[in-house]
């Protein structure tokens, strides 16, 4: 890899950050989320997952530059 994790996974969440954003619109203007409750849960469900996907990233390069010293 000629770039650094960090860098590359950014310019990831950058990408899909704003097709995640249209997945979450779509979902919202459908119509399927019908009272107040499932609103609430969509967002407690899909805010918080994208946050964890996102420094999810960064445990998974930690483990590997403890697991393969060598390689950068």
């Amino acid at each position: 890899m000629h770039q650094n994790f960090t860098k590359l996974w950014n310019i990831t969440f950058l990408v899909v950050g704003p097709l995640w954003g249209l997945f979450v619109w779509m979902v919202w203007t459908s119509g399927q989320l019908k009272t107040p409750q499932n609103e609430i849960l969509f967002f407690s469900v899909v805010i918080p997952g994208f946050i964890l996907i996102y420094l999810s990233g960064f445990l998974i390069a930690k483990r590997h530059a403890i697991k393969y010293p060598d390689t950068k």
